[in-house]
């Protein structure tokens, strides 16, 4: 989803070196390995990470259980990118020399479009779970696919909301990013077009107390966080919440912070009623509520919409493996898999999500297969309930 940098908890184990999922032993034959790119340590998101891996094995698994691809397992290669381009990069040679078929996953935006550049140089194909920045590569490619929504229209979504609800002045708590720096520009265009003002407030400068002297001072009424968590963006919400001159102004953090855990356990009542962008329909079908349970068992709380995205890629990338005419170049010994086989299949994927049916098309300027069925929703938690979530808004 996004390129944000947080610290978050390391991952529970070793999840940087190759493993086959349970079930592989009801397979026979070498297996069809897969590269998956996720955070899972600092300076990375590790807690998105944890949950996007968590949502990729939970479907490796079930291949396996369900008999493999054509009766051969299939093993996850996974690499940790820790919110790092150049690891990620390195990661992505490391794996197309291993000789796995695809790779899938990766959060970061700024660490998904390093990945998917040196994929698409070296010919390998790229499922992208959750990154949402529109250029994930230099130039159009018939290599790399995607999964989340794009961010201008995600954002442009997030700004329609904002309209809706009255607020004409937004101020932008930013920090220096490739990403923000197009959410900006997103939210920007959107809210000029229809009268709106959008004043930039420059984190690299600021403390979270000269903020609400600028909130004070600009008449904003929403104040939207595109920084890291938990710094700064934390320290900033406290002081916003505990200002009085503020009690009115709403904030925002459409990049999605406020989904996870660990978000309500550091800001506890102060951390709801922040709305953000998650990815998920009003209501998950029967695959969507099976996987949501097997899910929360997994994680040992409630799966986000990014566990539920690491579900999606391997559905697909499963279902595009078992639709190639022969397996017989996808080996496990260093052999070049049949990866442009594997490319040419995104137009015809036709793959029951757990979020909607999945199909790639050309979206106008995206260089990528893009699914444009993606679900969007504006939501925040409840400040009745903070682990309660309520959908304000849909697109």
């Amino acid at each position: 989803m996004s390129g944000m940098v947080i610290q978050a908890r390391p991952p529970r184990r070793d999840e940087t070196t190759a493993h086959s999922p349970i079930g592989a032993d009801r397979t026979d034959g070498p297996s069809v390995r897969i590269g998956a790119l996720a955070p899972l340590s600092r300076p990375g998101w590790a807690e998105a990470g944890r949950h996007l891996l968590a949502g990729l094995e939970l479907a490796a698994h079930e291949v396996n259980d369900a008999g493999g691809i054509a009766g051969r397992p299939l093993e996850l290669v996974v690499r940790d990118t820790a919110a790092d381009p150049q690891r990620a990069a390195a990661a992505v040679d490391e794996l197309a020399r291993l000789g796995v078929a695809a790779l899938a996953g990766e959060f970061h935006s700024v660490v998904a479009r390093a990945a998917a550049t040196r994929a698409d140089a070296l010919g390998l194909p790229f499922l992208v779970s959750s990154a949402v920045l529109d250029t994930l590569t230099e130039k159009p490619t018939e290599r790399v696919a995607r999964l989340a929504p794009p961010q201008s229209r995600g954002w442009q979504i997030y700004a329609d909301f904002l309209l809706g609800a009255g607020h004409r002045r937004i101020a932008v708590a930013a920090e220096p990013s490739v990403y923000w720096a197009s959410g900006t520009r997103i939210l920007r265009d959107r809210l000029a077009a229809r009268g709106a003002t959008v004043v930039e407030l420059d984190m690299g400068t600021l403390t979270a107390a000269a903020v609400c002297n600028e909130l004070v001072a600009r008449r904003a009424t929403v104040l939207l966080l595109l920084v890291g968590h938990p710094e700064p963006a934390v320290p900033i919400v406290r002081s916003v919440r505990g200002d009085r001159r503020l009690a009115e102004v709403v904030i925002g953090a459409p990049a999605g912070q406020p989904e996870f855990a660990e978000w309500a356990a550091l800001l506890g009542d102060d951390g709801a009623a922040i709305p953000f962008l998650r990815y998920l329909p009003e209501r998950l079908g029967p695959l969507g509520a099976r996987v949501g349970t097997a899910l929360r068992e997994r994680l040992a709380e409630a799966p986000s919409f990014v566990a539920f995205e690491g579900y999606d890629t391997i559905a697909v990338l499963a279902d595009v493996l078992r639709s190639l005419p022969s397996l017989t170049s996808l080996r496990s010994d260093g052999a070049d898999p049949d990866r442009a086989g594997i490319a040419a299949s995104w137009p015809r994927v036709a793959v029951e999500g757990t979020r909607g049916e999945i199909r790639f098309s050309r979206t106008p300027g995206i260089g990528v297969w893009q699914w444009a069925g993606a679900p969007i929703q504006v939501v925040d938690r409840d400040p009745a309930a903070p682990d309660r979530f309520r959908v304000l808004h849909t697109g």
